[in-house]
């Protein structure tokens, strides 16, 4: 009888010392309560209690979580209906108030969430809720900041997923923005159509400059090309012409040294005159606009008569011209 009592004492005890200790994972943190009343609270690691007396009445993790917020309908501030859907990142930072304060934490933050968005969209316009969706996540996370801390709870970041109109809201909405698209593309048509309007003319009138300045340019370079062709030519004959004198000059020169030193070098100069005869008739006719020209043969001995009194002249001329130098064609 008295190995049962004592088996029975060991197992009591037993338990009792199991009980008492308490073992919390990282991350996590429980409460315990004495006979009811709330007594410490426990941090990760191991932790002793009195059995029979202590209490783990809480335990929960004050890492982040994630609460997904259903989807719901808000009313905009232009009467239009609109589904809202968000989720809020939390967590706890102090576990007495978490689990004294309110009775069903995450169901009273859902509630809240809800309430706030409904707040926030009815403040907003349709177009604004797209627009400043950034703003309106940094007013959702101002307020349910304030409105869980007397909750022990810390409230991270808070993001609106989709916001979606109903169907006619969205058709309207389609065709609105189908119609601004097309008042857009006949705008940037129009404003195209007007820069290359502008830009052909500002070319033609640009070549035609350009067209000018290039004939003008072209007419003074051919001025200047058949001025200088002129000159060059005139300077060509000229030269020409002092070259032809100055052989004129020397060829008489020699003529009259000869007629003065051979006694039949009248001779020969009077069929060098027949022959210069001759050759200016066969000269003429061989002209383009010039007409057939008859020689009578018997004028050929009254020409050669006349040349005899030519040379005979000549040689009287020549005996005077020995006396001095044969000018040449500039009268030097």
């Amino acid at each position: 009888m008295e190995q049962f009592f004592l088996l029975v004492f060991l197992a009591l005890g037993g338990s009792a010392v199991a009980g008492s200790v308490k073992v919390i994972n990282q991350g996590n943190e429980a409460l315990v309560e004495r006979l009811g009343s709330y007594n410490k609270k426990l941090e990760p690691g191991l932790n002793f209690v009195l059995p029979f007396l202590d209490k783990v009445v809480y335990q929960q993790t004050i890492r982040e979580k994630v609460l997904d917020i259903p989807p719901q309908k808000c009313i905009t501030r232009d009467n239009v209906s609109i589904e809202v859907d968000a989720v809020v990142y939390w967590r706890i930072v102090d576990m007495e108030k978490a689990w004294y304060k309110v009775e069903n934490l995450q169901l009273a933050m859902t509630n809240l969430v809800l309430t706030q968005i409904r707040s926030e969209m009815g403040q907003l316009e349709l177009d604004e809720t797209f627009t400043a969706r950034t703003q309106i996540n940094e007013l959702l996370l101002r307020d349910l900041d304030i409105a869980t801390d007397p909750w022990g709870v810390k409230v991270t970041r808070v993001e609106l997923r989709d916001l979606i109109p109903s169907k006619a809201v969205q058709e309207s909405m389609e065709m609105q923005m189908s119609a601004e698209r097309r008042r857009r593309a006949a705008i940037l048509n129009s404003e195209g159509e007007r820069e290359a309007a502008v830009n052909s003319a500002r070319g033609k009138a640009e070549a035609q400059i350009l067209d000018a300045e290039a004939r003008q340019k072209s007419v003074i370079l051919n001025a200047e090309a058949e001025q200088k062709a002129i000159v060059l030519k005139a300077q060509a004959e000229r030269q020409q012409q002092v070259l032809k004198a100055q052989a004129i000059a020397e060829s008489a020169e020699i003529i009259a040294q000869k007629i003065n030193t051979n006694a039949n070098a009248s001779k020969a100069l009077e069929v060098l005159f027949a022959l210069g005869y001759l050759d200016m008739g066969a000269t003429i006719g061989k002209s383009d606009s010039s007409k057939v020209m008859f020689i009578d043969p018997r004028t050929i001995p009254a020409a050669f008569e006349g040349i005899r009194s030519i040379v005979s002249d000549t040689q009287v001329d020549s005996k005077s011209w020995l006396g001095r130098e044969v000018p040449d064609v500039n009268g030097q």
